[in-house]
Order: C-alpha cells, then structure tokens, then sequence
C-alpha cells in the first residue's frame, strides 16, 4: 500500500520542481529585460543583465531544496531562511512584472504576474505536499478533516429554521456552512418540508 503512495509522492515532487522551473525559466526574459534597462544587444550591460535573474532563482532554489529536506527530518529553519526565500520571491516578482505595471497594460500585469505567483504558491506548497505524502506513506496518524454529511447539514438547519423564515441556499450556507452546491439541496429539502 505505501509503495503506490511513495510513487505518487515522487510524482508530485517532480511536477511541482518542474512548474516551479519553468516559471522561473520564464521570469528570466522579463527580468534580463528589466536588468539591462534598454542596453545595446550585445554589449557588457546586456550581457551582465543575464546573470541577475540565476543569481537570484538559484539562491531561491538552494532554499526551497534545503527547506524540503529538513523538513522530512522536522527541523525547522530560522528565520533568516525564511526571509531570504521571502526576498528572492519578491525580487522575482518585482522585476518581472515592473514594466508591465509601467506601461498601465493588466493583461501585461496578469500575464508577467501568473509564472512568478505560481512559483510563490508552489514554493510554500511543495515541502508540505512532500512531508504530507511521507507521513501517509510511512502509516502516521495524518489529521483527517471530519466530513459532514447531507443529514447533519439538515438537522443543523432545521435546528437554526424559525417558524416563518425563509429558506434560502445563502440561509442554510449562513447556518449551516456548507458549499454553495450542497445549500441548494438542503434548501430544497427544507423547504420540501412545509
């Protein structure tokens, strides 16, 4: 059983490490472009301008690498780590999106904002997603979250229902806390009752 598990884990380390790759592989045009600042094709500048997005993706890289690892082994980092993979995701951020908020164009923004952000998510993500997997296939106690079913939500509702209200999806998901599609149902049935 933890094999199939473990085969899936290593599956998912490669596919978060690959969009984290190459949403940083795209970042690198829009900040070699920020770096040299209109520079001659070619000369010193533009050729220095390359060297500032690896510089800051692979100190970034080493982070998340050393992260994940001590993390399997419940070390926890301090907290100059966690600002230094703070900084270079920001800095990434900021340089690849600068010229688009410069030139005022949303669609530039949105485009310039998507590789760098799915980084960022994918960076937080990927250790625990990791250690997760781990715990699972090693047979640890992984908290379960407790699932509701179609009958509590209702009983919880027709708990909370007054004579004379009316029922409604948003008023069973105020009470109740479900989903926007189970709320239907139960109004529904709530109001089945009358």
């Amino acid at each position: 059983m933890s094999e199939p598990i473990e085969r899936v884990a290593v599956q998912v380390d490669r596919l978060c490490w690959t969009g984290i790759l190459l949403g940083l592989a795209f970042t690198m045009t829009n900040v070699q472009q920020f770096a040299a600042a209109g520079a001659p094709v070619w000369s010193l500048t533009w050729f220095a301008a390359w060297l500032l997005d690896p510089m800051v993706s692979l100190v970034l890289l080493a982070i998340l690498r050393a992260e994940q690892v001590t993390a399997r082994r419940g070390v926890r980092l301090g907290g100059w780590v966690r600002a230094a993979k703070w900084f270079t995701l920001g800095a990434t951020y900021v340089m690849n999106t600068w010229s688009a908020f410069v030139a005022g164009s949303a669609a530039l923004v949105v485009l310039h904002s998507v590789p760098p952000l799915v980084v960022f998510v994918a960076a937080e993500a990927v250790t625990d997603l990791r250690d997760k997997l781990g715990a699972v296939a090693a047979g640890d106690d992984v908290p379960r979250v407790p699932r509701t079913s179609f009958a509590e939500y209702l009983a919880v509702a027709r708990k909370a229902r007054k004579s004379g209200e009316t029922v409604s999806p948003a008023w069973v998901r105020g009470v109740t806390g479900c989903s926007r599609g189970l709320s239907s149902k139960l109004a529904a049935a709530l109001n089945g009752e009358q």
